[in-house]
């Protein structure tokens, strides 16, 4: 799913009006925010907007919350009581399509710090508007737990300590629902500078034990194996996994029947370095995670930086073929594959000026090609504030070859990024996304707010430019809308001013 990230604006000048919405009538309560909603398959479902009563327990706050369709319109609200740690939530649709809230921030306003605790996700069930703890489990030696009331910090610490003198490490595990049934759950050993006796468990909807995978069984300080789930469906569980030897490593990947837990296919990962490797399954930019992977019906399709001697010198991809388990890999580098269409740019992505080109949002396109959107990017150590330029778009084809690039100028800006979201369209085959840029209008001089609209249908580019200003202390905050629509978000806090609007898009 593609990460939003929300930015503060000024009054949008020039949209296509559309659906309302008045977020400060729909509950008497604090507003506390508001985000959208994705189903399981990244497609938009709706929004959730949330309100805060204050503490109405000991350990419980009073909130409610308002779910609004992808046109703005009210389909369900309800009051409940939420953990007291608990500052406001952010809201997801499981497989299960149920809404779940998450704590996206904390409270410990009301609490000691001695009864410190995290605060419990809940569960919307949409059919029946009804709310609750979202029931989380605990495994330990063959017995499942639901969890009703968690530890605070301190009892925690406590019994950790107390589990490490007894045994000499500390038993974890983690359990979840899957949406092909039942339940899996990873559990190990940690010893403090090492893990082992790890085991991946496949339970049904009883909770009994249907397989188990042991691996790591000896791990220890030079010698280890582990597992990273990319990907499952009602087959098989497709994993990377990594053994390694001092410091040798070994990467393949593993394939685990769903239904028995027994290895399908294991086969070694050639063609890029450790390090990337490494990479493409923990990729992130300087400042902020991205989805780096998307699945289709054929293939698994993972990118991250091309890395060698320690050293980003590009970016590669894996493709991971679900029909015949077979593994491509391809990289290109900043030099050469990018020097004919930024000429001064060196070997590990660096520009003009010390600028450093980080990745922003990545596209996989159905018929293959990736596009990468990159942003020039540094930070001032003397002042420690950042600063970007130019937004670069990376064409490559459906053999990750570059076929071309397309630079957006953009002012130079004191920020982390002003790269803002996007969407895909067309079922998949093009893309939109949205930035802002500060711009010196040439007769007045004045610094004015703009917001960049950028589809990428068949190929081409067309952008749409939104003159945004400040007006009478409002301002407008971007988010996504459905397909062909922008939200935004107007709001004035001293007048209580709090709407959202969806705006046509003009392509």
């Amino acid at each position: 799913m593609k990460k939003i990230f929300l930015l503060a604006f000024g009054l949008v000048q020039a949209l296509y009006f559309s659906q309302t919405q008045d977020l400060a009538a729909l509950a008497s309560g604090e507003y506390v925010g508001m985000n959208a909603l994705f189903d399981d398959k990244d497609n938009l479902y709706g929004y959730v907007s949330l309100y805060s009563y204050g503490k109405s327990g000991d350990k419980t706050k009073k909130f409610e919350y308002v779910i609004l369709d992808k046109n703005l319109n009210p389909v369900a609200n309800k009051e409940f009581e939420g953990d007291i740690t608990a500052g406001s939530y952010l809201g997801y649709v499981d497989f299960r399509k149920k809404i779940i809230l998450r704590p996206s921030s904390m409270d410990y306003s009301h609490v000691k710090s001695s009864e410190l605790f995290t605060p419990r996700s809940m569960e919307i069930d949409p059919a029946s508007n009804n709310i609750r703890q979202k029931a989380y489990y605990d495994y330990e030696n063959g017995t499942f737990k639901e969890i009703s009331q968690p530890k605070n910090w301190k009892e925690s610490r406590k019994e950790n300590k107390e589990e490490k003198k007894a045994k000499g490490y500390n038993y974890y595990s983690t359990v979840f629902e899957i949406k092909e049934g039942g339940f899996l759950a990873l559990e190990l050993h940690d010893y403090g500078k090492y893990v082992n006796n790890n085991s991946l468990i496949k339970f049904d909807e009883n909770k009994n034990e249907v397989w188990r995978y042991r691996y790591n069984t000896n791990g220890d300080k030079k010698n280890s194996e582990e597992i990273t789930v990319v990907e499952k469906d009602d087959k098989y569980i497709y994993c990377i996994a990594l053994k390694k030897n001092d410091d040798k490593k070994a990467f393949s990947l593993l394939v685990l029947d769903m239904a028995t837990g027994k290895e399908v296919v294991t086969k070694p990962v050639s063609g890029l370095s450790d390090d990337t490797l490494d990479n493409i399954t923990s990729f992130s930019s300087t400042t902020r995670s991205l989805d780096n992977d998307k699945t289709f019906d054929d293939k698994i399709v993972m990118l991250g930086r091309n890395f060698e001697n320690k050293q980003g010198i590009g970016f590669a991809r894996m493709i991971i073929d679900k029909n015949t388990f077979e593994v491509t890999t391809n990289k290109f580098n900043y030099v050469p594959d990018l020097s004919s269409y930024i000429p001064k740019i060196d070997q590990f992505g660096y520009v003009e000026k010390n600028y450093h080109l980080q990745p922003r949002d990545v596209f996989f396109l159905k018929d293959g090609s990736v596009g990468i959107l990159l942003e020039k990017y540094k930070i001032d150590f003397n002042y420690g504030v950042s600063k970007t330029t130019d937004l670069v778009y990376v064409f490559t084809d459906k053999d990750f070859k570059v076929k071309g690039t397309k630079i957006f100028a953009k002012e130079k800006s004191l920020a982390t990024s002003d790269y803002l979201f996007s969407q895909y369209i067309n079922d998949g085959n093009d893309v939109v996304f949205f930035y802002r840029d500060l711009q010196k209008d040439k007769e007045t001089k004045e610094k004015n707010w703009k917001l960049f609209i950028n589809t990428l249908i068949n190929g081409t580019f067309k952008q749409e430019i939104v003159p945004i200003s400040e007006k009478d202390s409002y301002s407008v905050i971007p988010y996504v809308g459905k397909e062909g629509y922008i939200l935004l978000r107007e709001i004035n806090e001293k007048e209580k001013f709090n709407k959202i609007r969806l705006e046509r898009l003009n392509y």
